[in-house]
């Protein structure tokens, strides 16, 4: 991620022009199923072993590659612009990575190795699949979307730094990169929500563990925040009433009706700011995307253990 530029994603003309002829409204349900069942194609690079083995060659350890990657369509930013645009993340844990990390890497090497890591873990993901006609058309309606989403760069930094890059060639890597804007645009509205409701880093992990969608042990370990810290977390959220008391005294986490409707309003919010680029395809091409994507979404969540694909 180098350059920050609104026009960075119309700059270039479509390899895979787009044979919708008119775009519609479509609900923020339908924006989020779309992302949903797509994203195995993006976030499989955060898992694969190729991503690992591409930083190492650099000499940048594996936590490391994580935030360099990530952040280096920004350039080579400061710690504070990272924990700002991460969010979740214990500062002290990005710090371990941010700055130092650009003394061993420039963002350009960092993300030439980035797409070179995705080429190869999706042709093993993919196999034979990877140049079909199915991913082509794919690729068209993910661009097609992406491109939308650069309309509106305002207020999203992580994304206007993905949005910068330039496209790559190869139809099954302009699906990544198009699906790792698209990721990082609901990012950055997902954040605004998460301020306009006053839930900082912690408690947002706190929620999350307690809806009951990610283990607990995950979260702590990759985070970085403290057992003191998290307890402390824990205790801000409690206080908001939005946590039950703790069954038999065991620690388990559960949302309370107050908490699930918190967490239902920001989740609403989330999808309601990540509409904007779907209108580009309509329903239609909603629906036909996910139909194209299901299968390949599904074949990566096999190989790299991502959880399911959503319909």
């Amino acid at each position: 991620m180098v350059a920050i530029t609104e026009l960075g994603l119309l700059s270039a003309m479509a390899s895979f022009p787009s044979t919708l002829s008119s775009s519609g409204a479509v609900s923020p349900v339908t924006a989020r199923k779309t992302w949903r069942t797509v994203e195995p194609l993006h976030g499989m690079i955060y898992f694969a072993p190729e991503a690992n083995e591409f930083y190492a060659a650099l000499g940048i350890p594996p936590t490391a590659g994580y935030f360099a990657s990530r952040s280096a369509p920004m350039g080579p930013v400061n710690a504070e612009v990272v924990i700002a645009t991460f969010y979740n993340f214990h500062p002290r844990l990005v710090k371990t990575a941010i700055p130092s990390v650009w003394e061993i890497a420039a963002p350009a090497a960092i993300l030439d190795a980035r797409l070179r890591a995705a080429d190869a873990a999706l042709r093993r993901m993919l196999g034979d699949a990877v140049d079909s006609p199915e991913v082509i058309r794919a690729t068209e309606l993910t661009r097609t979307a992406a491109e939308r989403a650069a309309e509106m760069v305002c207020g999203r930094p992580l994304f206007a730094g993905h949005a910068g890059l330039p496209w790559p060639d190869p139809p099954h890597l302009v699906l990544w990169h198009a699906q790792s804007c698209l990721r990082e645009f609901r990012g950055d509205g997902h954040v605004s929500a998460l301020l306009l409701a006053e839930i900082g880093p912690v408690e947002a992990l706190v929620i999350h563990v307690a809806s009951g969608e990610v283990p607990i042990a995950f979260l702590k370990s990759s985070r970085g925040w403290s057992e003191v810290e998290w307890d402390a977390g824990v205790e801000r959220v409690r206080a908001r009433g939005w946590l039950n008391d703790p069954a038999d005294g065991d620690g388990t986490l559960s949302l309370s009706p107050a908490g699930q409707t918190l967490r239902q309003r920001v989740e609403d919010e989330t999808d309601r700011l990540a509409v904007f680029p779907y209108e580009a395809l309509g329903d239609d091409g909603c629906a036909e995307l996910r139909t194209l994507a299901r299968p390949f979404s599904r074949m990566v969540v096999d190989a790299a253990g991502l959880g399911v694909a959503s319909s």
